[in-house]
C-alpha cells in the first residue's frame, strides 16, 4: 500500500512537471507538502524578494519558477535532512498574475488574471475594439516582441496566432484613427465602419443603409488619406454596369455621396 502511494505521488509529479506553465510571482500563496514530514509542510507566502522560507531549507528562490520546478529544487535542498523526500508545491493564491495594457486603443490599465488566459480571451474581455489598431498592436514579453498578429487572430479567427499570457506581459494596442472608413452625405445612416480587408465601396454604402431619396448615385467621391479623390458612378454599378467601379476601399477613406433635388 505504501509503495502504491509513493507511485501515485511520483506520477502526480510527472504530470505536474509536464503541465507546469504558471510561473510563481511575488506575493503568491503556496502550499508546500513534504510527504510523511508534516513539520516541513504548510502554507508559505512568496516575499517581495521572490523567496520563501521553510524549516530546514531556509530561504529558497521561488519567483519565476513553475511549481513543479520549485518542488524539484526543494527536493534537492531537503535531501540533506530527509531521506528521499517527495515534495509537491501547489499555488493556493495568485496575487502577481498581472498584465499591462497601453497604447490608447483601449483604456490603459493593469489587469490581474484569475488563472490561465489566452490573448484571444483577454482581448474579448476588453470590450469594443473599434478604436484599436490591431494591425500594429503587439505583445511584449521580457522586453521582446512576440510574433503574434492581433488582427488575424481577433478579426479573422486565426487561432494559430493565439498564445497564453504570462505575468508581466505588456500589450501595446494603439488607437486606430485611420483604420475606419467614413460614409457621409446622402446615405440613410451616415457612420464610420471598422475597415476590413476586401471591403468595397458598394459594401460600405449598403452598410450605411443605402442611398437616400435625393442621393446623386453617380456622384460619389472617395477622399483618400493622401489627399487624392476618386469619383465613382455607384448608380451605374448597382444597375450592373461598370462593375469595375466597385473599388476596394482603404483604411481612412471618406466616402461622400452628393445630394440634389433633381
Amino acid at each position: 500500500m505504501r509503495f502504491l502511494s509513493v507511485l501515485v505521488f511520483v506520477l502526480f509529479l510527472s504530470v505536474t512537471a509536464a503541465a507546469g506553465d504558471y510561473l510563481i510571482g511575488d506575493g503568491d500563496i503556496l502550499h508546500v507538502s513534504v510527504w510523511g514530514v508534516p513539520e516541513l509542510s504548510g502554507a508559505v507566502t512568496v516575499r517581495p524578494d521572490g523567496k520563501i522560507t521553510l524549516p530546514a531549507a531556509g530561504d529558497v528562490q521561488a519567483t519565476g519558477l513553475a511549481p513543479s520546478k520549485l518542488g524539484e529544487k526543494l527536493t534537492d535542498v531537503l535531501g540533506d535532512f530527509v531521506k528521499k523526500p517527495i515534495v509537491t508545491v501547489t499555488v493556493n493564491g495568485i496575487t502577481n498574475n498581472r498584465v499591462y495594457v497601453s497604447g490608447g486603443g483601449v483604456p490603459a490599465g493593469v489587469h490581474s488574471l484569475p488563472g490561465r488566459t489566452t490573448l484571444f480571451k483577454f482581448l474579448c474581455s476588453l470590450g469594443s475594439l473599434e478604436d484599436a489598431d490591431l494591425h500594429h498592436a503587439y505583445l511584449l514579453r521580457d522586453m521582446k516582441k512576440l510574433e503574434v498578429d492581433f488582427y488575424t487572430l481577433f478579426l479573422e479567427g486565426d487561432f494559430a496566432q493565439d498564445v497564453e499570457l504570462r505575468s508581466e506581459d505588456i500589450l501595446f494596442i494603439p488607437e486606430d484613427r485611420f483604420n475606419n472608413v467614413y460614409i457621409l452625405g446622402a446615405v440613410k445612416e451616415p457612420k464610420f465602419l471598422l475597415f476590413r480587408e476586401g471591403m468595397r465601396i458598394l459594401d460600405a454604402i449598403l452598410e450605411a443603409g443605402g442611398f437616400t431619396e435625393y442621393a446623386k448615385e453617380n456622384a460619389v467621391t472617395i477622399l483618400r488619406k493622401d489627399g487624392s479623390r476618386v469619383r465613382v458612378k455607384v448608380g451605374d454599378l448597382m444597375k450592373g454596369k461598370d462593375v469595375a467601379f466597385n473599388l476596394h476601399l482603404k483604411p481612412g477613406d471618406y466616402v461622400t455621396v452628393e445630394e440634389g433635388l433633381f
